[in-house]
This record gives structure tokens, C-alpha cells and sequence, in this order.
């Protein structure tokens, strides 16, 4: 019996499945745990408050430019080695990081840290379609998507928790608890295709980035994915000014509750799996489109509290369904490149992820908040109507 047929009797799809969930909700919160300790540490290091925002802007950065490093380097050493290395790098980082005081050699360390996180997203995806049924691919997938998604109100909440009972450093020594233990979990339970690697030289890369980008289905893709962050941060980024003034006046506790009931419509991601293989991959993902342009719509029209956080609801679930649908379609159209695939759709996506805010900042200083919801519903239109153009022999597979 080879490795994959005890793989397969061992029934390990659920532990695999929780597994690599809590490694994408833990990994994925590193992003965040900084976001709302920005003002404590203009006054812990005496900084100025945009200077302070760097321990969050440098890994942003590094996390880009990282997914373009591993998809490939996935590809040459295997996904449970990349995975395995990033998890092994994150904990002596995040470690060391809780016990510095110096403001220059938190912000280098981020930066590091930042880098070795991007390892896991695209082994992750690859991973998947290595190892698991076609059958299962989009349950897990949509099971890897959900842990994405939530990690942005998680990593803020944990570190805020772990911060007004603790201080700042024991943030990071928690989280480099986790992702050791994560690691541990790895080594023992992932499944290794040691088929997987290949050898790939410089000119390989080059041809391979080409026929990605020639790739009418993967363009078309990567259109819409820089579309979804961009839009999803861009929404709450300004969410919070437009409720702490008139006519509402909410405090930061109250708007952080209408944040958080976003969590609800995460849940639908969960569903993903079981709704693709009933409707179809490609409804799925635009009815998850139309859903956010509608919400985005309805929360910028909305004058009533309830009807704010029930769209936002609405469009968050949306975002939901979109996200996993749209890591399947970029797995299908990558083929044995979907790790490459994955690095420039993770690439993409952070960068609007970095363009959002900065977007919904400009349309409020030079419109108004429902200007700025519209131009965002336009642009998540823009995704919808693309989506028409992608091929439609892949729904198929699932």
C-alpha cells in the first residue's frame, strides 16, 4: 500500500481539511494583528503616527512580493516542504519579535515576517489539487477561503484581547505558539506527493509566467480578483467615518459591532463546496459577484442603522462565495502551473487589498460616502460582466 492509498483509508480529509483552516486563520492574521496597535506604538516608541504604521505597511509589502517568490519555489521543493519552512520561519520571527523593544528592529522583523507568511497561500491551493478527490477540492477550498476572510477580524480582535490583558509583545509570542504548533501538525499529518517537485531554471520561469498571462481565462480572473479586496477593505475603510458622524454618532465599540456582524455572512464561504457542486462553479461565483455589487449599493443608498448591517451582511456574503469560486477557477485554468497561477492571484488580490483604502479615502475627500459605495459597486460590476467571458467547459470539473 503506497502512500496515498493510507492516506485515503486513513479517511484524513477532515483533519487535513481543519488543518489547513487553522493554518490559512492563523498565517493570514499575521496581516492584521498591528493594525489596531498603530496609535500605542507612536507612543511606545515616540514615533509619529504614519511612522508607526510601518510595523503594518513593510510586511504588507514583503506579503506581496513573497507570493511571487514561493508559488514558483512550491513548484521545485514541494508544497509541504514550503509550507513546513514558512510555518517553522513564522514561529522564530514572531518569537523574536516579542522580545525587542527596539522600533527599527520591529519594523525589519515584520518585513521578514511578512515574506515567510506568503508561503503558505499558494502551496496551500496547489496543495489541494494535489492531493484531495476532485470531489472535495471545493469544499476545502471553500473551507481555506473562510479561514482568509475571517483572519482579518480575528488577528484584530485576538491581538486587541491579548494586548489590553498583556502588552504588545505577548501578541507575537502567542501567535508564535501557534503557528509552532501548526507546523508540528504539518509534519505529522500532511500528506506528502513526493512526485510533486520538479527542477525548473530561469528560462522555465519565463515561459511559464507567459503562458499564464496569455491565458485569456486567468487575465479575466486576475481582472475580477483585484476587484474583491480593493472593494471589500475599500467599503469598510470608510464605513466607520460615515457612522461616527451625523446622522449616527456611533462610538469605536458600536462601530467595531457593525463590523463584526460582517462574520455572519463569512459563513456562507463554509457552504461553497456543497453549492458549487449542486449549481455549477461559474453561477456560483457570479451570483457571489452580483450579490456584492447589490450590497455594496444598498449599504451606500441605506439611511437606517438595522439596513446598513443587514447589506453589509448581504455583501459580505457575497464576497464569501466569490472568494473560493474564484480560487477553484484559477487552480482549473493554471493546470500543472496553479502554484505560479496562485502566486500572481495572491499578488493581485493584496494589491488591491493596498489600493482599497487609499481609493475610498480620495472618493470621500472628493464626493460624499455614497459616491464612493457607487464607484466601488461599479467596480465589482466591472468583475461581474468579465465573468461572463471565462470559459465555460471548466464548470464541469465540479
Amino acid at each position: 500500500m503506497n502512500m496515498n492509498e493510507r492516506y485515503q483509508t486513513r479517511g484524513s480529509d477532515l483533519i487535513l481539511t481543519l488543518l489547513l483552516f487553522c493554518c490559512a486563520l492563523f498565517v493570514v492574521s499575521s496581516v492584521y494583528v498591528t493594525t489596531p496597535l498603530t496609535s500605542q506604538f507612536s507612543e511606545i516608541f515616540h514615533v509619529e503616527p504614519s511612522v508607526a504604521a510601518w510595523p503594518t505597511s513593510i510586511f504588507s509589502v514583503f506579503y506581496a512580493i513573497g507570493f511571487l517568490i514561493f508559488g514558483p519555489l512550491s513548484d521545485r521543493f514541494g508544497r509541504k516542504p514550503i509550507i513546513l519552512f514558512g510555518l517553522c520561519c513564522l514561529t522564530a520571527v514572531s518569537i523574536s519579535i516579542g522580545f525587542i523593544d527596539d522600533f527599527l528592529l520591529f519594523v525589519l522583523l515584520r518585513g521578514l515576517q511578512g515574506l515567510v507568511a506568503a508561503t503558505f497561500a499558494p502551496s496551500a491551493l496547489a496543495y489541494v489539487y494535489d492531493v484531495f478527490p476532485t470531489t472535495k477540492i471545493a469544499t476545502v477550498i471553500g473551507f481555506i477561503s473562510f479561514g482568509f476572510v475571517t483572519a482579518g477580524i480575528f488577528g484584530q480582535v485576538v491581538a486587541g484581547i491579548i494586548n489590553q490583558t498583556f502588552d504588545w509583545q505577548k501578541i507575537f509570542l502567542i501567535f508564535g505558539g501557534l503557528y509552532f504548533s501548526c507546523a508540528i501538525a504539518v509534519y505529522f499529518f500532511l500528506y506528502e506527493n513526493r512526485t510533486e517537485a520538479k527542477s525548473m531554471i530561469i528560462k522555465d520561469y519565463f515561459l511559464t509566467v507567459k503562458r499564464i498571462f496569455t491565458d485569456k481565462n486567468l487575465l479575466i480572473c486576475y481582472l475580477i480578483t483585484m476587484m474583491l479586496l480593493l472593494t471589500f477593505i475599500g467599503m469598510y475603510t470608510i464605513l466607520g467615518a460615515y457612522l461616527s458622524s451625523s446622522p449616527f454618532y456611533l462610538s469605536d465599540k458600536e462601530i467595531l459591532t457593525i463590523r463584526a456582524v460582517g462574520v455572519i455572512g463569512m459563513i456562507l464561504s463554509l457552504l461553497a463546496g456543497s453549492l458549487i457542486k449542486r449549481y455549477g462553479l461559474l453561477l456560483v461565483f457570479r451570483t457571489g459577484l452580483f450579490m456584492s455589487v447589490v450590497g455594496l449599493v444598498a449599504v451606500g443608498m441605506a439611511t437606517n442603522l438595522v439596513v446598513i448591517a443587514l447589506m453589509s451582511i448581504f455583501y459580505v456574503a457575497g464576497i464569501s462565495i466569490t472568494f473560493p469560486a474564484i480560487m477553484l477557477l484559477v487552480g482549473n485554468f493554471g493546470g500543472k502551473e496553479r502554484a505560479m497561477a496562485a502566486s500572481f492571484y495572491a499578488f493581485i488580490l493584496f494589491i488591491g487589498a493596498t489600493l482599497g483604502p487609499l481609493l475610498s479615502i480620495w472618493l470621500m475627500h472628493h464626493g460624499s460616502y455614497f459616491i464612493t459605495l457607487i464607484v466601488l459597486a461599479a467596480l465589482m460590476a466591472i468583475g461581474l460582466t468579465a465573468s461572463f467571458f471565462i470559459d465555460e467547459k471548466e464548470e464541469a470539473r465540479f
